[in-house]
């Protein structure tokens, strides 16, 4: 199971993050968040990781900004990974991998009906994996609001997939019971883990992996990638 720990700012928390078993830490590239970093931050984190000898992925998370942007971020904050949580269509997708073929790429869905579901389908050749997160009309992502595990039950994905919205360590493990015939990959958290807006809660963080490695192998190492073709 990869744990993508999302919503980071401090590179003494990433550092920690990663020490404790996180596969991925993620930035949120979007201005209007309150979890919004600078690529200048990025990078210092990016650079700490690196330094420390942390080999996590970093993502970069963006929604509906232009090529150019994503590139000069990628680049400035030294990210591996690119998740697009926006409106991005899969022909924009395509243009992404186009300019960046050396990142991973993600394309986050928020589900709010049936269809949703449905439209995953049309980014299976132009992405690497999905995430899906819960649907909030105010915000993008970070609401702590679940989705509907029992709709996904017999959901079959065309890539690899991520579990987002609302997990905390009380009820990771009762959504990967839930949707074991579903098979997430891996598991994103941000505001289940927090004391506040991409203020991590280290005690939090330590109890989600206790939880988890009770149960389940971890992956926490860019050697183990299982995304790429």
């Amino acid at each position: 199971m990869l744990v993508k720990i999302c919503g980071l700012k401090d590179p003494d928390q990433a550092v920690a993050i990663a020490r404790l078993g996180a596969w991925a830490i993620g930035f949120i590239a979007v201005p209007a968040s309150p979890r919004h970093v600078s690529p200048a931050q990025m990078r210092l984190v990016s650079d700490r990781l690196v330094e420390t000898g942390c080999a996590v992925e970093r993502v970069g998370i963006f929604a509906n900004t232009d090529l150019d942007t994503i590139a000069e971020t990628v680049t400035t904050g030294n990210l591996t990974i690119v998740q697009l949580h926006g409106d991005e269509s899969p022909e924009f997708c395509e243009a992404v991998r186009s300019r960046l073929p050396h990142q991973t790429l993600w394309k986050a869905l928020r589900v709010r009906s049936a269809e949703t579901l449905d439209l995953a389908g049309a980014y299976a050749t132009a992405v690497d994996a999905l995430l899906l997160d819960a649907y909030r009309p105010e915000a993008l992502g970070g609401t702590g609001h679940t989705l509907d595990w029992q709709r996904l039950q017999a959901w079959r994905s065309p890539l690899p997939w991520f579990l987002a919205g609302g997990i905390t360590p009380d009820n990771v493990l009762q959504a990967i019971d839930t949707l074991a015939m579903a098979a997430p990959i891996g598991i994103d958290l941000s505001s289940g883990v927090e004391r506040g807006p991409a203020d991590k809660d280290l005690d939090q963080v330590a109890r989600l992996f206790r939880v988890l490695r009770q149960r389940l192998p971890l992956a926490a190492s860019v050697t183990d990638r299982p995304l790429e073709s």
